[in-house]
């Protein structure tokens, strides 16, 4: 079975976000980049089942020279064959970035396209559902249970299941098709040492895809003003007892 997934390279902020002084950009100055942990997960489904099926694993990002960095991450883990669609500054929206995987993936062979359900740092939920577009393939979002079911020695289906508001749903997709999985649908694996070693001699695949503009722009980049934190002094000693008691009553501890 042949599995391609696709990623995405996003910031890895571990503390306040900044963006940069034209607005237009979150500032990676003092972050490094990785994948979205949905896509994690992605990954890991796609290792399992051609573990169990056979087949192999393509890892594909669109983006800049550096996102190679994260398709080694990925060849770690367990995929065989990595591509770039390599960009320059240009902004690459949502349906530029659908039509350039969508052209990359058409003539692959691919019997399912994994994607995670949203990236980390825009959080879009697009272009799983446009790549499916452009394809003209059956597409289902949002998953946590995921299984393929062969007729003879061909998978020829996937049966995928997710939670909306407390109900289960299951979705039954003939091959090939798109998915979008969830956090939670596995617990990704940490690379091995051989694994680092052999994705650092691994040969990263680059096409250079045409950009079209989408008309879409963005305008600027807003973080949104926290809710902040204050502490007060209520006195010192028994002096402030009262004050004491009257916070905690309007906390409604004392009713």
């Amino acid at each position: 079975m042949e599995i391609c997934v696709c990623v995405k390279r996003v910031p890895m902020v571990g503390g306040a976000i900044m963006v940069t002084p034209d607005g237009l950009e979150v500032d990676t100055a003092m972050s490094g980049f990785t994948v979205s942990p949905h896509e994690e997960c992605a990954i890991e489904e796609a290792v399992q089942i051609t573990g169990r099926l056979g087949g192999s694993v393509t890892v594909l990002t669109l983006g800049p020279p550096e996102a190679a960095g994260q398709l080694r991450d990925m060849l770690a883990l367990g995929a065989s064959r990595g591509i770039l669609l390599q960009t320059d500054e240009t902004e690459w929206g949502p349906i530029a970035t659908a039509a350039a995987i969508a052209g990359a993936v058409r003539d692959g062979g691919y019997d399912l396209l994994l994607f995670g359900n949203e990236a980390a740092d825009t959080g879009g939920y697009q272009v799983p559902v446009r790549v499916a577009h452009f394809l003209g393939l059956p597409c289902v979002t949002g998953i946590k249970g995921l299984e393929v079911v062969a007729d003879g020695d061909r998978p020829s289906r996937v049966v995928a299941g997710r939670e909306y508001r407390g109900t289960e749903e299951t979705f039954d997709l003939p091959l090939p098709a798109v998915v979008s999985v969830k956090e939670g649908i596995n617990l990704p694996r940490y690379p091995s040492l051989p694994g680092r070693l052999r994705a650092k001699r691994a040969t990263i695949e680059t096409i250079e895809p045409s950009w079209e503009p989408d008309g879409l722009r963005k305008e600027r980049l807003r973080v949104p003003e926290g809710a902040g934190k204050k502490a007060q002094v209520l006195g010192t000693g028994t002096g402030a007892v009262p004050a004491l008691v009257s916070l905690l009553d309007e906390l409604g501890v004392l009713s």
